[in-house]
């Protein structure tokens, strides 16, 4: 009788993905996160010698992975070609240009205006507390389309 071999079964996915960020003035940063961008506070802890977290949760969570190409599209398209660092926070909305609006008058400055992409979403591009470089985006048609690279 043959003996088959049992394939090895998938890792299980992650049940969560954390961004874990270093902020300097975290009153204000929570502020920002929490009060102007509407991230609801799950859960905030103090330690010895002033030590203090909030996490916040921000939905549903993706890694999206891009090669220099992809990242170098993107920037043109969402920010007239201003290179974004290697690690950017998207956060999907439903109005870019309120939240875009809301989020500048709490500080965030703005480097690219709510733009349409060919994939139907509207996406802005700002630097935030704790220097993040965010993507707000909008999906138009309800749902995201890929667009392959074009250089």
């Amino acid at each position: 009788m043959a003996q088959h071999a049992q394939r090895p079964q998938p890792p299980r996915a992650p049940a969560q993905l954390r961004l874990v960020v270093e902020v300097d003035d975290f009153d204000a940063a929570l502020a920002f996160y929490r009060d102007e961008l509407g991230l609801p506070e799950l859960a905030a802890f103090e330690g010895s010698g002033d030590a203090r977290v909030a996490i916040l949760e921000a939905g549903r969570a993706t890694l999206e992975l891009a090669n220099p190409a992809q990242k170098r599209m993107i920037d043109r398209i969402e920010a007239d070609g201003t290179p974004s660092p290697r690690i950017r926070v998207a956060f999907e909305v439903d109005d870019a240009e309120g939240v875009t609006r809301r989020l500048e008058g709490a500080g965030a400055a703005v480097i690219a205006e709510p733009v349409e992409t060919p994939w139907r979403s509207l996406n802005a591009r700002l630097e935030a507390p704790a220097g993040l470089t965010l993507t707000l985006f909008q999906e138009l048609d309800g749902e995201e389309r890929f667009v392959p690279a074009d250089d």
